[in-house]
């Protein structure tokens, strides 16, 4: 498959059976987590109604829904701008390594450029995930030389 054949677009309302299968999916896949359905899919709506939140693409193939991605924004005052963060990040299996995330990178990177107030994209990638840091490498990111670290300030029974 070609860059060609796929479609990146704005997610939508009636993505979000899609993008809540596929970000349990991810959790499960690279966590090992199984996530609260009614909380996943509370919080894939907030995000797909209120783009101040999060704005979801999906990437389809042949009209199938083959992987999706979340941006999210962080101001910078360092650099007076937003940075774009990158996250729920899913390609499903039978559409891997065919130019899916490709896909999707290259529409938000383009995206980023056109907006005067971006100042460049973030992701956050398990560690041991290495074909996905490899993946990243040749879209041209680069290791931060940050480390996240986190804090629950409630506690929650859907993730550790």
């Amino acid at each position: 498959m070609t860059d060609s054949k796929i479609l990146v677009r704005a997610a939508v309302a009636g993505d979000l059976a899609h993008l809540c299968a596929f970000n349990a999916a991810m959790a499960r896949e690279t966590e090992g987590l199984e996530l609260d359905g009614a909380t996943l899919e509370r919080g894939v709506a907030q995000g797909l109604a209120d783009a101040a939140r999060a704005r979801y693409f999906v990437a389809e193939c042949e009209g199938q829904p083959a992987g999706c991605l979340m941006l999210t924004l962080e101001w910078s005052d360092w650099r007076a701008g937003f940075w774009w963060w990158i996250q729920s990040v899913y390609v499903a299996p039978g559409f891997r390594r065919q130019g899916v995330y490709r896909a999707l990178h290259t529409h938000v990177a383009n995206l980023a450029s056109s907006v005067v107030d971006v100042v460049g994209l973030r992701l956050y990638v398990e560690r041991a995930n290495l074909g996905a840091q490899q993946t990243y490498a040749a879209l041209g990111m680069h290791d931060s030389r940050y480390q996240v670290f986190e804090q629950h300030t409630r506690p929650s029974r859907d993730v550790p």
